[in-house]
């Protein structure tokens, strides 16, 4: 058991790291080429910081544990939206633009209630997958579109710039790291879950989904700090568009998935957080420190129902 313990301590360890340089190095990439934060937030942050679930989830499907797969992946954007955008508003609160609130949410919403309607049968097969990662194409088209036509809006002061050999090597090293660290993690959780008694599913809704979830929190809450909100909210958006449509999808045409040990209850918590998220956002678009705690409280309930039922 110490030794499993010390697997995923030492996984999640290397994932996060390689979070990080991956992060560091694309964003630097992207601001060099005059991107708005808030594009840089929806696509290469959350692109860097979902890596790990990607990984995680790719690794879990490879090896016949789709329902890992899959409660990663669900677990990861209820951990998004209630507990990222709850300590993140706590912390400092969330300014969001009209446009997030009326196009970027929305169809962080109309994602979830697809992965909600395909995953009725308990599976999601290669078709399904291939729908999803049709949507995720059709939302990136649509995303780099918008970039082409904004522009920078001067809120990347503070975007980390480093020499392009160096952010092409932290972005190399980043998806290695992520690579090894998702197998070694993998492989420490499956078995720590089979030794306590709890399902696959329920171990991916807890301790894989909030593993693979600290980047986000971690790049959400200083972005917010630094006053980059627009990074901070793209960050969990993104995320969780990239979770639904970009990691099912792949994982899913490649190996389709089970997913029986997911519950009506889990589904509906992914799907309302984004749409309380979304309300929330319409409050002189911002999400009060009040909201964030309701927000937090809410997981926590979630969170404590979840366990209690785990085994």
């Amino acid at each position: 058991m110490m030794m499993n313990i010390v697997y995923i301590v030492f996984g999640i360890v290397m994932v996060l790291w390689g979070a990080g340089k991956l992060t560091d190095g694309a964003t630097s990439v992207a601001s060099r080429m005059n991107i708005p934060p808030i594009i840089i937030g929806l696509t290469v942050v959350a692109m860097g910081t979902s890596m790990p679930e990607f990984f995680v989830s790719f690794v879990s499907a490879m090896k016949g544990t789709g329902n890992l797969a899959a409660g990663n992946v669900v677990g990861s954007n209820i951990f998004n939206s209630m507990l990222i955008v709850g300590i993140t508003a706590l912390v400092v609160p969330m300014a969001i633009s009209k446009s997030t609130v009326k196009k970027d949410i929305p169809f962080t919403v109309l994602a979830s209630a697809l992965l909600v309607l395909m995953g009725i049968d308990g599976n999601i097969s290669r078709l399904d997958a291939a729908m999803l990662f049709a949507v995720f194409i059709a939302f990136m088209a649509y995303t780099v579109q918008s970039a082409r036509k904004g522009g920078n809006n001067g809120d990347a002061e503070n975007m980390k710039e480093i020499p392009m050999w160096r952010a092409t090597a932290f972005i190399l090293l980043g998806l290695a790291c992520l690579i090894v660290g998702s197998n070694i993690f993998v492989d420490g959780a499956t078995k720590v879950a089979s030794l306590l008694g709890m399902s696959e599913a329920v171990i991916g809704l807890t301790i894989v989904a909030g593993g693979t979830s600290l980047p986000e929190l971690a790049t959400s809450v200083v972005a917010a700090r630094k006053g980059q909100c627009a990074i901070a909210m793209g960050n969990v958006i993104g995320s969780n568009v990239f979770n639904i449509l970009m990691i099912i999808g792949i994982t899913g045409v490649i190996n389709p998935m089970e997913i029986q040990g997911i519950s009506w209850l889990d589904l509906t918590v992914m799907l309302l957080s984004m749409v309380i998220l979304w309300l929330f956002s319409f409050t002189k678009y911002t999400v009060a420190r009040w909201e964030g705690g309701l927000i937090v409280a809410m997981f926590a309930g979630y969170m404590s129902w979840l366990v209690m039922h785990a085994v």
